[in-house]
């Protein structure tokens, strides 16, 4: 079970999280790996950024910050006799976390390896302080360190699990703590987002972190399924912000719930899942606020019935249209040259179109990926843009995408018409269209402005 940092965000949500892990554990094992507390993160970051200016006065108004949100939270959820020596406890992880600040102040940069080792502080202090109170409840806990668990390799700030190696640590460190009869077990309170290299160097895993390292630690261990905790009711079929009659979805695919987070729904994003895919293991999406609720379970098959599951949008990208200005230039080529830009930069591309004849090509990037895709492009290409072997790169950054998605579309005719008929009827002009050979998604390239109503007109028809 993750607890994300919403559901870990106070004294009463750790009072909830731990109730819901002790009913749990009652039936069955159970391991729990915690987000630090919302905001948390943030902070941390903002000292190290604090630390490498020089600002000192700054630095230390955001560790008094960050020793008052957890002394506070230590009272909260502690009984007067255990809080002094849990204080202590916080103020050593926060001690650790300002050696490090100190030593970028010192050097006036931020070294990736030790941005990692100093923004895990936030996990380490809510696994601590979790643990600590399921103790003084009689629920027999201990915080873990993902870094004696989690390897992974030497990419700081973005780390690859290795399975194998982390196999054997989680066999080490977290089997002997499951092990036995429900009053000989405790259960392990890990820090989600952080690793460490083989050689014990701490990393961290990049963008979804926390939701990562419970994936990783489900399939190491062969859970029988994973819990993620949030703040919502599930996996929904539209923004509810947008879209008012959304409704939560009892079921998806893995697959639709990795087109969902790339193209921009709050869902599990689908590096989480994969080390889940191979082992079959389901994941349910759970509200920590609303327990009772049953969430949305991701399977690797559903009975998807026929036609599209959800709907969602991203707004900020860009669309970047390219086109070859004489038959000199192959367009294959010039493709090939873009995407390997595109690649070296390391760039996602969220939908990609072309056109036969005239070899015009256009790819949508996010809007923060932007400058790097555009300074690699014309790098890559220097000598033809000079040349005017190849028009201008064209960047238009108001428009929207729109991304529906569902294994029941594959072989389903009529749905594409019915999809841009409810567009054309509010008078939305479609820029571009991808749809993969897989029919999972139709992805759709609108002008911002209707990208909303378009939303609302796709999930009215379906």
């Amino acid at each position: 079970m993750k607890f994300g940092g919403t559901s870990m965000g106070s004294a009463e949500r750790i009072r909830v999280a731990a109730r819901l892990t002790a009913e749990q554990s009652a039936k069955r094992p159970v391991v729990v790996v915690v987000s630090a507390m919302s905001k948390v993160t943030d902070l941390l970051l903002d000292s190290l950024r604090k630390a490498e200016a020089g600002d000192q006065a700054d630095l230390d108004a955001n560790l008094e910050k960050l020793s008052e949100r957890h002394r506070e939270c230590c009272r909260g959820l502690l009984p007067e006799k255990k809080q002094h020596e849990a204080i202590a406890g916080v103020e050593r992880l926060i001690a650790e976390f300002a050696r490090i600040a100190k030593g970028v102040m010192m050097l006036g940069e931020r070294p990736p390896r030790s941005v990692d080792e100093a923004v895990a502080v936030g996990e380490r202090l809510s696994a601590y302080l979790m643990a600590l109170h399921m103790e003084a409840e009689g629920m027999p806990a201990v915080a873990v360190n993902a870094a004696d668990v989690i390897a992974t390799d030497a990419v700081f700030g973005n780390a690859t699990p290795l399975m194998d190696p982390t196999r054997a640590r989680a066999a080490a460190v977290l089997q002997p703590l499951l092990e036995g009869k429900p009053d000989q077990r405790r259960v392990p309170i890990v820090t989600g987002f952080n690793g460490s290299t083989l050689d014990h160097r701490p990393t961290t895993l990049g963008r979804g972190g926390s939701d990562f390292s419970a994936s990783i630690l489900a399939a190491a261990l062969d859970a029988a399924e994973l819990w993620i905790w949030t703040d919502v009711d599930g996996i929904m079929s539209g923004d509810p912000r947008l879209v008012t009659d959304a409704r939560v979805l009892p079921e998806i695919t893995y697959a639709e719930a990795a087109e969902l987070a790339y193209n921009g729904a709050k869902v599990l994003h689908p590096r989480t899942l994969a080390p889940l895919v191979e082992r079959g293991i389901p994941v349910w999406s759970k509200n920590s606020f609303a327990p009772e609720k049953p969430g949305t379970r991701i399977l690797p098959s559903v009975d998807s019935g026929h036609g599209p599951h959800a709907v969602t949008s991203m707004t900020d990208v860009a669309l970047v249209s390219m086109e070859p200005a004489s038959a000199a230039i192959s367009g294959t080529k010039l493709m090939a040259r873009a995407l390997d830009a595109l690649a070296q930069a390391n760039v996602e591309i969220l939908a990609f179109t072309s056109s036969s004849y005239r070899q015009s090509f256009c790819f949508l990037v996010r809007q923060s990926e932007l400058e790097r895709a555009r300074e690699f492009l014309e790098e890559d290409l220097a000598l033809e843009l000079v040349h005017g072997y190849l028009k201008p790169i064209e960047v238009d950054t108001d428009v929207g995408l729109i991304a529906v998605v569902g294994e029941g579309m594959r072989g389903t005719p009529g749905l594409a018409g019915r999809l841009f008929t409810a567009i054309s009827k509010h008078d939305i002009n479609i820029i571009a269209i991808a749809q993969g050979s897989s029919e999972l998604t139709i992805a759709i390239v609108v002008r911002r402005s209707g990208l909303e109503q378009a939303v609302r007109a796709i999930h009215g028809e379906f």
